[in-house]
């Protein structure tokens, strides 16, 4: 069974006038798709699209712990990502031919581990571990941000399949979450970079923040130049109108 929930590009009240390679307004996000059930064996998957960057999201469900997690009567959601070697311009080399994982691959597994367990109750889960895989067929930017939001809905599906064998005594979920990216491309805030402004961008963040509006993570880089507090607060206010639009799309979606 696959259901999507899909939006194309909005346009509300611009804050600048950067000309954006993709056209799009400064506070505009990209077309965006997430479409459950795309993987017949998994718990729960999705296949989400953050314009030209698509990322496969599945759940899987085991009845082990890490550990040091055993005998402490919770549960452990962790997360795994990957990207196939044509998903870029030019061929990048499998990561398990070079017989280990670079630092950027680490850092973004452990940001959708810590972004997703933010929102789970993983007592409620008991002594289990729910793996999330993130494997990016298409990269144009942002594709941390479109696993995570991905990633809640793959996660919500495998938490349905539990229930619906009476596997929880209650719902682990307490919220969504949904993420975005956000940057200063000649001195404008814009949000959700594709990559050809993510390259250029004078400065970069990415924000992840829960469906009450918490936040959960904030990465922020000055790539060019050190940026203000006033241009933080502006990138955390695009991020805000973003991952509303997300947040919107991820109930469609389970609906």
């Amino acid at each position: 069974m696959s259901l999507n929930a899909e939006a194309a590009p909005h346009s509300p009240t611009g804050t600048g006038n950067f000309a954006r390679p993709s056209r799009r307004r400064p506070d505009e996000l990209r077309a965006v798709t997430l479409e459950r059930g795309v993987v017949k064996y998994a718990e729960g998957s999705c296949l989400v699209k953050f314009g030209d960057t698509h990322v496969l999201v599945t759940a899987t469900l085991e009845d082990k712990l890490p550990p040091w997690l055993k005998g402490q009567a919770r549960g452990w959601i962790t997360a795994e990502y990957g990207m196939l070697p044509r998903a870029t311009l030019e061929r990048t080399r499998r990561e398990a031919s070079a017989g280990r994982q670079g630092g950027r691959t680490l850092e973004i597994q452990r940001l959708i581990g810590r972004s997703l367990r933010a929102v789970v109750d993983l007592e409620a889960l008991a002594e289990r571990q729910i793996t999330i895989d993130c494997d990016v067929i298409q990269a144009d930017g942002g594709t941390r941000t479109a696993a995570i939001t991905g990633g809640w809905i793959a996660l919500r599906d495998c938490m349905n399949w539990m229930r619906a064998r009476e596997m929880l005594r209650r719902d682990p979920i307490r919220d969504h979450v949904a993420a975005v990216s956000c940057g200063i491309c000649e001195a404008t805030a814009v949000l959700d970079l594709d990559y050809a402004e993510d390259s250029e961008a004078e400065t970069d963040a990415n924000f992840v923040m829960t469906g009450n509006g918490s936040l959960v993570e904030v990465q922020a880089t000055a790539e060019k130049t050190p940026f203000s507090e006033a241009a933080l607060t502006s990138l955390l206010a695009l991020a805000r109108t973003g991952i509303a639009k997300l947040l919107e799309l991820q109930k469609i979606a389970v609906m």
